[in-house]
């Protein structure tokens, strides 16, 4: 059992080393151009647009890169979605970028188990979320954790993958619930591309604020139920 888990974890490095290796080419090559004219507005709009259909499409891979490598926030480029495209249309690619990344993550954990989680997540948080295995009612609170804006959204959709929960369910927790985040991101960084900066500060304040009572609900309830699991076991 140890050895199948340890070859699953194997072949887990190996593929996620080979996205890595995709995602830092796409890096050296996107990013850093993009990361230049990211000061200069004008021109990071006619650079997208010069790209035609592929501008919008080169940013959705750029999402769903940053959802299989977990570590890698994913605030920032949910502002510049709304910063290059606009609330609306920034704020669609989002949910869809966030619906193909989450099936792959989901489709990867229920592939490679436990093992996958382990490569980016240590053990403590992993064991954190346990609870989410054996609760009746593991169904809402996943669905409550995904909505509170701070939780680790993207270790949530990792552990998704090892519930019961159907695929069809999770991927609409993991997509349609991440939408109180990222329509607040896509608003404000709509806000600064427009020069609306009173209001972009306004928005990112709030949004601040809401995050940390989220992360701090977060911890308090994952304690309890980790602290119940242990006087339990």
């Amino acid at each position: 059992m140890e050895e199948n888990r340890k070859k699953k974890k194997i072949i887990a490095s190996c593929l996620m080393g080979v996205a890595v290796i995709i995602i830092a080419l796409v890096c050296i090559f996107i990013g850093i151009p993009l990361i230049k004219m990211a000061g200069k507005p004008d021109e990071f709009r006619t650079w997208v647009e010069a790209k035609g259909i592929w501008g919008p499409i080169i940013y959705v891979a750029l999402v769903i890169f940053q959802i299989l490598i977990a570590f890698i926030p994913g605030e920032p480029l949910e502002i510049v979605a709304g910063y290059v495209f606009g609330t609306f249309k920034g704020t669609v690619l989002c949910i869809t970028a966030a619906s193909l990344g989450s099936i792959i993550v989901l489709l990867l954990v229920r592939k490679f188990g436990k093992a996958l989680l382990e490569i980016y997540f240590d053990k403590e948080k992993i064991e954190s979320l346990k609870f989410l295995q054996s609760s009746e009612k593991k169904i809402v609170i996943f669905l409550i954790l995904f909505i509170v804006p701070g939780t680790p959204k993207d270790l949530l959709c990792y552990y998704g993958g090892l519930t019961d929960i159907s695929m069809p369910l999770l991927i609409f927790i993991c997509t349609v619930c991440r939408f109180p985040s990222i329509i607040t991101s896509t608003i404000g960084g709509n806000a600064l591309g427009t020069g609306e900066y009173g209001f972009a500060v306004i928005v990112f304040v709030i949004t601040a604020v809401i995050s940390a009572i989220g992360i701090i609900i977060y911890n308090k309830f994952s304690k309890k139920k980790r602290d119940s699991n242990v006087r339990t076991d």
